[in-house]
């Protein structure tokens, strides 16, 4: 028996136990520990990937269980998230669940599509569930280095709303998307590359200003995956001009 080739579904479940102790925490109120979980299962979620084409490690139930890991940690847990922030009895808290839906018909879809075996159509869950997950963290910070102006914005009956349907329209738009994909027969060309290189180094002024302003640490996750979108949108829209 090859151990071996079990190594990426271990990976996978770990993701998978991950996303649902960070719903258990979401729902205690505990959105300081839910992320930190949310941040391993994406960690897990890499990782399994990764393995399976190192080790050449593929299955059809890795496929199967990789969806519904990150069906749990990318889309129930941030909606959940969201939805812990929305303290008013308005009709509009119900709203930030809708990213699980979409979450679900963005898995789905990717299940099924040929097109995204080295690059994304839509924007991925997990960086979806970083975007939610970042906020809420970021909110729910009563310490020093929370962030009052995100706190006063999430405070209204709109901004959480209008964020989760922006975010559910991007899963599962046709908007062309770059992946931090590595392994075996996978080769990026000089676009792809220098979109990648954009974005790790759009870390470094983030770092710097949050440092500078001793805020959350979060919203350095928070502004990058902000910046990830934007990077594609605009290279989209450079894309369609050039035609």
């Amino acid at each position: 028996m090859r151990i071996i080739k079990y190594i990426p579904n271990t990976i996978t479940s770990m993701n998978l136990l991950s996303g649902t102790l960070g719903v258990i925490f979401t729902l205690e109120g505990r959105i300081d520990i839910a992320f930190p979980l949310m941040l391993a299962a994406a960690c897990f979620d890499f990782c399994d990937g990764l393995a399976a084409r190192l080790l050449g490690a593929y299955s059809d139930i890795g496929k199967e269980l990789d969806s519904l890991a990150d069906m749990v940690s990318f889309g129930v847990l941030p909606s959940l998230m969201l939805y812990s922030l929305m303290g008013t009895d308005h009709w509009t808290r119900f709203i930030p669940l809708c990213i699980a839906v979409f979450s679900g018909l963005r898995l789905a879809k990717f299940n099924i599509d040929d097109r995204q075996h080295s690059s994304f159509v839509g924007l991925p869950t997990p960086a979806a569930a970083m975007i939610c997950g970042s906020m809420a963290y970021c909110v729910a910070a009563v310490h020093s280095g929370a962030v009052p102006a995100l706190d006063a914005l999430c405070g209204s009956c709109w901004f959480i709303p209008v964020v989760s349907v922006v975010l559910s329209a991007l899963l599962v738009c046709e908007l062309p998307m770059f992946a931090m994909k590595f392994g075996k027969g996978l080769t990026a060309d000089k676009m792809l590359k220098i979109k990648r290189l954009i974005f790790l180094l759009s870390f470094i002024p983030i770092v710097v200003s949050v440092i500078i302003l001793k805020a959350n640490w979060a919203l350095v996750i928070l502004l990058a995956f902000v910046i990830y979108i934007l990077i594609n949108v605009i290279s989209s829209l450079f894309c369609m001009r050039a035609e």
